[in-house]
């Protein structure tokens, strides 16, 4: 069953959601704690003497935020089983022509709170199912000075917190800056990236100072923004959710305040070669992105907490989404016989598509994607490709789909099955919704898209399930170290799907063929390019390349994933679901290491594991052998998974 809740603005839980109860009802055992004026109709003078502060707990009681008003201004802070996760941190809007919402003069004008406990299905995913189980409060508020009426929304999740700001008022309003400052305890690391670059490991108020005339500058830091506590009891990751018609968030390092991060919305696209964009016009009511804090107990418990950037986005958009099939791809080189190869290679792999990629119509650079070149006869690869059930995957530069709408149309009469998006650098509210613009267009051509580039995750791809990756990420195809390889899953991909084409049996890799391998099933990237760099012709004799089965069995979408072990920066290990076959990936830095993993996750009766590991250490990493072995195992069995630095290994879990 596809995903149908409703999330309309300003959004209100329906009927059934709320169990029917009345407001009595759901203000029954509320953690509130307010001066009695603060909700008197007539009592604004009052109210803004009145210090106020609410609490939404997590239905499991693991995760609060809370919500303050002291002296008339807004606050929040969050813990996670007592843990701080977010000292008091400050909440508030700037508006352009300088009306400051929430930092002085905000008396409550309303408060709502209620309990809502579903489970809907994504098309596809980690899991078949979501649980989307929360407690939620809200303020409405009002700007003594302007008479602005505004609300803050907080949400308590088991798997992480949540808030955003909504403007009230019909009419409206130009934002010039949100005013969201994140303040961590002492000894907190947050591991820092921006434009594609690796993650650092930094304290709060040691981001470096980045970027140029033409860009964004300053000590900034691109989302998912993971952040390391002391004691090592807890993580989190910030991200942003349901991000519509508004810039992308990035953080900042703040002057003299060593432990804050503040917002900062992006007035750039992120490399700098569009329209300025100071502050952002909308109409409202309007709702901003939700700010994400996904967290967890244990670095694998972040992983498996992931969903709830899923949860804050709207609820998918499509009546019909039974054409949405990710899968495997392959890229093949610009020629006809190479489409023709590619489709024979997929067909034998296993594999879903084939990719041209930039230069099948002619330079990038070039602003008409419908042609060809002369070495390509696209319409016979296309239909060989569509006799044989492979999808074909045509790259455009962003300055090519300027006019989407046309050129979507024409590649879904050729027979297209999806478009590979370049030079996507989002940053700017214009860019935003350009952004969703091509996904819902695509969609609307039954066109899956995969955008590339200076992306980051926003939840959209549950809005629009067409969207089946993006990058947005140190990729792959730079021969990465394994430790950032180990970084990604608890950072990057915690804020959604992630394109990192796999360079299984690379010279250039940095780390083992089964540190490759074992990428498929630790990563999750629903839309998954294969073989990167290569040609089927390398991989002719089948011999010389034990992994290929590995990569011939493994789907790219789940039933159900369970995190095992991890750590960030050091290993990851991740046990994934399709159907009655488990897929298990194990992943290491540098450093050798034997992680001790128990098979609980697997049903009753015994499993035929068929395990591909590193052998006896080669010269570099990539010269180290796939050794293959079988085993009969059970849920009772406890595997010594033993690595090689910058290592891993895969292994298929099948029912005897």
């Amino acid at each position: 069953m596809a995903d149908s809740a409703s999330h309309a603005l300003p959004e209100q839980p329906s009927a059934d959601a709320l169990g029917g109860l009345s407001r009595r009802g759901l203000l029954k055992g509320a953690a509130v704690t307010m001066g009695a004026a603060a909700l008197g109709a007539g009592a604004a003078g009052t109210a803004a003497a009145a210090d106020s502060s609410i609490t939404a707990t997590a239905p499991d009681g693991s995760n609060t935020i809370t919500m303050s008003l002291t002296s008339g201004a807004l606050s929040w802070s969050a813990k996670r089983k007592g843990a701080t996760v977010a000292g008091t941190s400050a909440l508030g809007l700037k508006l352009s022509d300088g009306t400051v919402l929430g930092a002085a003069g905000t008396v409550i004008t309303n408060y709502q709170h209620w309990t809502i406990d579903n489970t809907w299905t994504p098309v596809y995913g980690r899991n078949a199912t979501v649980r989307d189980r929360y407690q939620e409060m809200r303020w409405n508020l009002q700007d003594t000075a302007s008479l602005i009426n505004f609300s803050i929304q907080i949400r308590a999740y088991p798997t992480g917190v949540a808030f955003r700001y909504v403007l009230l008022d019909k009419g409206t309003a130009t934002i010039a800056d949100e005013l969201t400052t994140f303040v961590f305890p002492d000894s907190t690391l947050v591991y820092s990236a921006r434009d594609e670059d690796p993650y650092n490991p930094v304290a709060p108020g040691s981001i470096p100072s980045t970027g140029t005339s033409t860009t964004d500058t300053g000590p900034l830091t691109d989302l998912p923004l993971t952040a390391t506590y002391a004691g090592d009891s807890l993580i989190a990751c910030i991200c942003e959710s349901s991000r519509l018609n508004f810039p992308r968030l990035m953080l900042s390092s703040v002057s003299r305040q060593p432990g804050t991060l503040a917002a900062y919305l992006m007035e750039h696209t992120a490399r700098g070669s569009d329209t300025v964009q100071t502050t952002s016009t909308v109409t409202t009511p309007f709702a901003t992105p939700w700010r994400a804090v996904v967290t967890g107990s244990t670095h694998a418990e972040l992983v498996d907490n992931a969903e709830l950037v899923l949860n804050l986005a709207p609820a998918s958009a499509l009546a019909d989404t039974s054409w949405i099939k990710p899968g495997k791809a392959f890229r093949v080189q610009l020629t006809t016989a190479a489409g023709m190869a590619g489709v024979d290679f997929a067909v034998a792999r296993g594999l879903q598509f084939i990719e041209y990629d930039g230069g099948w119509y002619g330079d990038v650079s070039s602003t008409d994607a419908t042609k060809p070149i002369a070495d390509i006869d696209l319409p016979s690869v296309i239909s060989y490709a569509t006799s044989k059930g492979i999808g074909v995957i045509l790259y455009v530069d962003r300055r090519a789909a300027t006019n989407p709408d046309s050129l979507f149309s024409l590649y879904k009469s050729w027979g297209v099955a999806g478009v590979k998006l370049g030079f996507v650098d989002d940053g700017t509210q214009a860019m935003t919704s350009q952004i969703t613009n091509w996904a819902r267009t695509a969609a609307k051509y039954h066109l899956l898209i995969d955008m590339h580039d200076d992306m980051r995750p926003f939840g959209y791809e549950r809005t629009y399930p067409n969207w089946v990756s993006m990058e947005g990420v140190r990729g792959n195809e730079h021969f990465p170290t394994a430790s950032h390889n180990v970084t990604l899953p608890f950072a990057r991909n915690i804020g959604g799907p992630m394109d990192y084409t796999i360079c299984y049996g690379q010279s250039r890799d940095r780390t083992t063929n089964v540190h490759q391998m074992a990428m498929a099933a630790v990563f999750y990237q629903p839309l998954n390019f294969l073989y990167w760099y290569d040609s089927p012709s390398k991989y002719a004799n089948t011999s010389n390349w034990p992994g290929l089965p590995w990569f011939d069995a493994i789907p790219t979408t789940w039933d159900q994933s369970h995190t095992l072990a991890g750590s960030i920066g050091q290993y990851a290990a991740v046990a994934r679901r399709h159907g009655d076959t488990w897929f298990l990936g194990a992943m290491t830095n540098e450093t050798s290491r034997t992680l001790s993993l128990p098979l609980t996750f697997l049903g009753g009766g015994t499993y035929t594991a068929t395990v591909y590991a590193d052998g006896t250490p080669g010269t570099s990493p990539y010269q180290t052998p796939v050794v293959v072995s079988t085993r009969t195992v059970t849920s009772a069995t406890t595997l010594n998974v033993a690595m090689a630095p910058a290592g891993g290994q895969a292994i298929i879990l099948k029912p005897s």
